[in-house]
């Protein structure tokens, strides 16, 4: 079995388990992002829907793989297996969307909220005073990439002349470039890139996220947010620790002059531990717990028209550019605030720096 292989393979399991969980640690009130009343979670049209997306995504899943890795065997052409996991993160959204606007039709068919007394909740100490910035947890994430800085700069004079720069999915080198500061360094300033923006979106997560309080439990639900705020923004600065990591051992390939069909392993093992850390910090942590307060008899306003898809958050009037996902873990933008527009742009150019630095040489 090749290294593509068992990439594609790691990946594609990871993806599919994912989407396996996701409804199981998603709040009750928004099955597949669709608000409903606490009293609804039940409804059988929900647990249909669960029941069908389920098996949607387990089925489609492993014949889309299959079928890309039947393809790469006849054709060899590794970018199939990339391909591959794409294609299975497309069938698990196409499922989401469907399941998304089953429920959409059942809430509007049984007017379930008719006759429920909406509200919404506001702590404003959220905002006025939040927690702090885990500046610790930065740490690791600025070691890692000063020691490579400093690894590299003492190694210079000794790395090879020419340098492999990029490794194909099946770990043979494809691409070299002459030695010089741009091309030896280009994963440094890689680093900083990614812990600069990850850093941002922590902090912006901190300090400029909007925060869903349940009505019904406003202060319970307010502290658990205030944790939950913290230990996403802790989840964040260690998964760039571990990106700058395998950064690291990129470079020192690199500098070293090692050839070896392992290579891709060498930054994919290390981002995909970090992943499934986060995901499973996070996921024991996603729901508020019952902390004795009575409950108020108000439940969340109806706010779908402000979701597109169930996954997609588009409000004007909202000037909070970060808001809980509906789906899954996590935050997610604010479509309509302008922020969001520089953020993406920032992201696009971090990407045309890598693209720039590692195929230009």
């Amino acid at each position: 079995m090749t290294v593509a292989i068992i990439l594609s393979a790691g990946l594609s399991a990871l993806v599919l388990l994912l989407a396996l969980v996701l409804p199981a640690i998603t709040s009750p009130t928004v099955p597949f992002g669709v608000r409903i009343p606490a009293r609804r979670a039940d409804e059988p049209a929900v647990l249909r829907q669960t029941r069908v997306y389920r098996w949607r995504v387990l089925a489609s899943g492993i014949v889309t793989a299959a079928l890309g890795v039947v393809l790469y065997g006849v054709t060899g052409e590794t970018l199939l297996l990339p391909l591959t996991v794409m294609a299975i993160v497309g069938v698990w959204y196409g499922c989401f969307f469907l399941a998304n606007h089953e429920i959409r039709a059942a809430k509007a068919a049984g007017v379930w909220y008719d006759g429920v007394h909406q509200g919404v909740a506001v702590d404003t100490g959220l905002r006025t005073n939040p927690p702090r910035f885990p500046w610790l947890w930065l740490a690791p994430a600025v070691v890692v990439t000063l020691a490579t800085a400093v690894i590299g700069v003492l190694s210079y004079a000794s790395m090879p002349e020419t340098l492999v720069v990029h490794y194909g999915a099946n770990g043979v080198p494809n691409r070299e470039a002459a030695k010089s500061v741009g091309t030896a360094f280009s994963l440094v300033f890689v680093q900083i890139g990614v812990t600069a923006l990850l850093a941002g979106i922590a902090t912006a997560i901190v300090r400029g996220g909007r925060f869903d309080l349940d009505p019904a439990r406003p202060m319970s639900s307010a502290r658990w947010h205030r944790r939950y705020m913290s230990l996403t923004a802790k989840a964040l600065l260690g998964l760039v620790a571990l990106i700058d990591l395998g950064m690291l051992g990129s470079s020192l390939l690199m500098w070293t002059g090692t050839v070896t069909a392992w290579a891709p392993l060498v930054v994919v093992l290390p981002i995909l531990a970090g992943v499934v850390v986060v995901i499973v910090v996070l996921a024991r942590n996603s729901r508020a717990r019952d902390e004795g307060e009575p409950e108020t008899g108000l439940t969340h306003r109806d706010d779908d028209k402000y979701w597109r898809g169930g996954l997609f958050y588009i409000n004007r009037d909202d000037h909070a550019l970060w808001v809980p996902r509906r789906f899954g873990l996590g935050w997610t933008l604010n479509f309509a605030n302008p922020k969001t527009a520089m953020l993406l742009a920032g992201v696009v150019a971090l990407i045309g720096l890598v693209i720039t630095l590692r195929f230009t040489g």
